[in-house]
């Protein structure tokens, strides 16, 4: 089951933005996700379309199971 964790981002143009992170740890802790989401936005290292992060508003991790015919 592949596992990945999603980081969803506002942008400053009024749009989403999501990081992903393939197989996070898994002992990974919501206060420990926040702590590196706020990190992201202080960092100011991505913009989606031109457009800075300036808000963190979820984060998730997502399962798939994937079965091959």
């Amino acid at each position: 089951m592949a596992k990945v964790l999603e980081m969803l981002f506002d942008t400053a143009q009024g749009k989403k933005f999501t990081i992903s992170v393939d197989e996070p740890r898994v002992d990974l802790t919501g206060p420990e996700v926040d702590s590196g989401m706020q990190a992201l936005l202080a960092s100011n290292v991505f913009n989606a379309d031109g457009a800075n992060l300036v808000s963190a508003y979820q984060a998730r991790i997502v399962e798939r199971n994937v079965t091959e015919l």
